[in-house]
């Protein structure tokens, strides 16, 4: 009896896992994710200190990923990250972590039109952004980091755009500091962003409307600066409606 508990039935041995790797990316590979999440936590336990139990760790978080658990997949990035900051996987973290905050924000404007735009929150699309920015700065030369400017780019226009969104529809009710404040944080943190155009003309009318003549000059400034031949700059860029 004692002969028979050999190395081969051993569920810690080399031979095992490589078994239980396979039979999670078969499970991965038929869109199987809940199945192949719990094979690929029994790796990890099992495999705990080798390369093995990191490359579980990342293929349970494009697994939950894929299947709708955004909360438990950015929880076992940050696990990873901080488990492994210097592993060669690292770079791959960081992106995929962008991914699942991307694609959560992925349908914003479609989604506008049911909502209140002033209530929206962007912060999965900022969180996406700091992944992203994150990449590219601690590993330029990364296989991930063209796609990552990329959606860098996306996202800064898309975040841009919402900005100035928020700010014409509080322009249209009245309420011009908030348009105002709104279109300066367009300006301000996403000042390459072509929507920065109507945030410097939101911004001018806003002034204008509150009397604020010295402000409502230093926008058209900008304006007419950085886009000399804007739209609207026509009647010194105050129109009914920006």
């Amino acid at each position: 009896a004692a002969c028979s508990n050999t190395p081969k039935d051993d569920p810690n041995s080399q031979a095992s896992l490589d078994k239980l790797y396979a039979e999670a990316k078969d499970e991965l590979s038929t869109g199987a994710y809940e199945r192949a999440i719990k094979l690929l936590e029994r790796i990890e336990g099992r495999a705990a200190g080798t390369l093995m139990a990191q490359q579980a760790m990342l293929e349970m978080a494009w697994a939950q990923h894929r299947s709708g658990e955004k909360a438990q997949a950015l929880a076992t990035l940050d696990r990873f990250l901080k488990l492994h900051p210097s592993s060669a996987g690292a770079d791959y973290a960081l992106y995929l972590k962008g991914l699942v905050n991307f694609n959560e924000d992925l349908g914003l404007f479609g989604r506008l039109a049911n909502q209140d735009v002033s209530e929206r929150d962007q912060q999965a699309s900022r969180d996406a952004l700091q992944s992203f920015r994150e990449l590219i700065e601690k590993y330029p030369s990364s296989r991930y980091a063209a796609d990552a400017r990329t959606r860098i780019d996306f996202i800064t226009n898309t975040l841009a755009q919402y900005e100035v969104h928020v700010a014409r529809y509080y322009f249209t009710r009245g309420a011009y500091v908030a348009a105002a404040s709104r279109a300066q944080t367009a300006v301000t943190e996403y000042q390459y962003a072509p929507a920065v155009e109507e945030a410097l003309s939101i911004q001018a009318q806003s002034y204008d409307r509150l009397q604020l003549p010295q402000l409502r000059d230093d926008a058209l400034r900008v304006l007419r600066k950085n886009f000399p031949q804007s739209k609207y700059l026509a009647d010194g860029g105050r129109q009914d409606k920006p």
